[in-house]
């Protein structure tokens, strides 16, 4: 069967509510053709697996927004009819998954590993030398004899089933994949016994372990993009610790990653279903999108939109972004109940809404009564796997986006009407998600004339992640014990957030989570703020926060003062226009029209108006230090991105 063609018999309809039954896990006959898969239980996240359920069977490619929370098997089964009848219509996914001879060779990074990569240059504000996400977690009646082995080894079998675990990310920006018998390709669990250690001893220990691995995530450009360590305590008692790179693995990666670490660690036999791709599969395939007619569709759309869209919220801020130096990001996280959580999914349910969406719009909500102002730019963490083969839920990698989430709150409005509202906005949005939010963001930034982020608050959620992988993680782990989810700790760090909002299922509750940098804010404010999202949520949850108006500001005062997000003096220097004028500003203009391929005539022209980017900003760096000596860090260039400028903080340095 080819793609676009329906099988003989016809009819959709069996075979689409059979897909939602396997992914919803209600009984098929219980699925009426005009209820929505919202309704269900269904979310954006579920859809995703169900497009290439769709692909697989029936052999018709959808379009991300083809296969919204709201569609019914009413709707989907005309449409599939449609495009059975009439071949592939121009919105479906313009490319199709090709397996890449090579495996050797190396492969792009996706957008937001660019902007990861730069970030660990230094090159952002808000930049750390590693984005990775952190945690550790008891374990309880171990076979502390055995548990180091067993870690081991399904550390092995792991990273040769999933290729990512042995990636490693070049100097110019590019990943590949070693061979599993290359040197210290595979991720090796470092482990600490302090079975003999008194109780100050042991706490003093993790205590220095966790900070440093807080500190210091895995650098995928000379190690494992993995760092997974285990501490035994007396007792049968250990920890269990993991840092992951951002670089190469997304939140849904690290989900699955525990997942099956410890089902391999609790069975020495145990061996993965086969994969029949793989991240660089992917990464090679949606590389050809830019040449697509829907890619260049879902840009004009975008664009047209960027000169309307609102400013990032104006929170106060206690110091410049630019002059803050975090090592690390602070948390604030409370849990809503299983009993809580459940009623609050089912109140959504009854609204046509998503629970993600619920909870986007209570962020906003308490973004915008902080900052003031009830048109605010966003920026959303999306999951963002095209439906390419129905084993892209099951990789490794950093399929990850964001996507931009312009915000208007109308004053006077219930919070029905403004999550309804949302609701629409993110079907809307999402099906213009072949261009994604970090080449958005880039082009903003261009347009307004600055190279800070332009939206940095944002908004994460995995609600949803355990249905769509379709089982809960396992309780136990062979040698390893037991999971003691009620003494579990994470930490994220990633570049170019002032403040993340997110949310997830633990053990059957809600977790609500800030994550911030603390030095940017006021704590009493961060504290405020907080509370007020927490209140909002177990309102919703509890039923009376639904229909009452939510308090809103109105109009932005007029006479705000002091340092706020995003309001920032343009205070970079201007320089004279005409030809490079010096050997320096000759060199750098050769180097930039050999990697931009294109004239650079005058010495005043914007690096980034000429077509570079930042990861080709920190390739056209890198030359410039071969050809010339000279070494420019990434920030400093950012301050003036001109022929003129380069030249001129290259000259300073050499001084220096």
């Amino acid at each position: 069967m080819s793609l676009g063609t329906l099988a003989p018999q016809g009819d959709p309809v069996p075979a689409l509510t059979e897909i939602w039954s396997e992914l919803l896990g209600v009984p098929s006959r219980t699925i009426e053709p005009e209820v929505s898969f919202l309704r269900l239980g269904g979310d954006s996240v579920l859809a995703v697996r169900m497009a290439a359920l769709i692909r697989k069977r029936l052999g018709v490619v959808l379009a991300l927004a083809d296969v919204g929370a709201e569609s019914t098997v009413s709707e989907l089964a005309g449409l599939v009819g449609r495009r059975s009848a009439g071949g592939t219509a121009a919105r479906a996914l313009p490319v199709d998954l090709r397996r890449r001879a090579d495996k050797a060779s190396p492969f792009a990074l996706l957008p937001l590993q660019q902007g990861y990569f730069v970030g660990q240059q230094g090159g952002w504000e808000l930049s750390y030398e590693s984005a990775h996400f952190y945690s550790d977690v008891a374990l309880r009646n171990m076979d502390s004899d055995e548990a180091a082995e067993a870690l081991a080894d399904a550390l092995r079998r792991l990273a040769e089933h999933q290729p990512m675990l042995r990636a490693r990310v070049t100097s110019d920006g590019m990943q590949h994949i070693l061979p599993l018998d290359a040197p210290a390709a595979v991720p090796e669990p470092q482990v600490y016994d302090l079975r003999n250690a008194s109780i100050e001893t042991a706490s003093e220990s993790l205590a220095r372990l966790r900070a440093e691995m807080i500190a210091n995530g895995p650098d995928p450009t000379h190690s494992p993009g993995l760092d997974v360590r285990l501490t035994l305590l007396p007792d049968g008692r250990g920890r269990l610790h993991t840092n992951m790179s951002l670089l190469l693995f997304d939140g849904w990666s690290a989900t699955l990653l525990n997942r099956e670490l410890l089902e391999l660690s609790a069975d020495w036999n145990a061996v993965p279903a086969p994969l029949d791709m793989d991240f660089d599969d992917y990464v090679a395939s949606v590389q050809a999108l830019p040449q697509s007619d829907a890619w260049a569709g879902d840009r004009d759309w975008w664009w047209s939109r960027l000169d309307t869209l609102p400013q990032p919220p104006a929170l106060p801020l206690a110091a410049d972004p630019r002059e803050v130096r975090a090592t690390t990001m602070a948390n604030r996280e409370q849990y809503l109940s299983p009993g809580r959580w459940a009623a609050l999914r089912d109140r959504c349910a009854a609204h046509d809404v998503t629970p993600s969406t619920a909870m986007f719009t209570a962020f906003a909500i308490t973004i915008a009564r902080w900052a003031g102002h009830h048109r605010l730019l966003l920026n959303s963490l999306q999951l963002n796997r095209l439906p390419l083969h129905p084993d892209v839920h099951r990789v490794f990698g950093a399929f990850a986006s964001t996507m931009l989430l312009p915000t208007e709150l109308a004053p006077g409005s219930t919070f029905t009407q403004l999550v309804t509202q949302a609701q629409r906005r993110f079907t809307e949005y999402s099906g213009h998600a072949l261009v994604t939010g970090v080449e958005v963001s880039r082009e903003l930034g261009r347009r307004r004339g600055t190279h800070r982020p332009v939206a940095p608050v944002v908004f994460q959620s995995t609600l949803g992640m355990d249905a769509a992988m379709g089982a809960q993680q396992p309780d136990a782990a062979g040698p390893l014990g037991e999971l003691g989810m009620d003494d579990f700790f994470h930490q994220l760090r990633t570049p170019q957030v002032a403040l993340e909002a997110r949310f997830y299922e633990l053990r059957g509750s809600l977790a609500i989570v800030f994550s911030l940098v603390e030095e940017l804010f006021d704590a009493a404010q961060v504290d405020a703020a907080y509370a007020e999202l927490v209140a909002l949520v177990g309102s919703l949850a509890d039923g009376e926060g639904w229909d009452r108006p939510v308090d809103l500001p109105t109009e932005p005062d007029s006479d705000r003062t002091g340092l706020r997000l995003g309001q920032y003096a343009d205070d970079r220097p201007g320089a004279a226009d005409g030809p490079p004028a010096t050997e320096l500003e000759q060199t750098i203009a050769m180097l930039w029209e050999e990697l931009l391929d294109t004239p650079v005539l005058d010495r005043s022209a914007s690096f980034f108006d000429l077509g570079g980017d930042s990861l080709l900003a920190v390739r056209a760096l890198a030359g410039l230090a071969k050809e010339a000596g000279v070494t420019v860090p990434v920030r400093d260039f950012l301050a003036d991105p001109t022929v003129a400028g380069l030249a001129a903080v290259s000259r300073a340095g050499a001084a220096r």
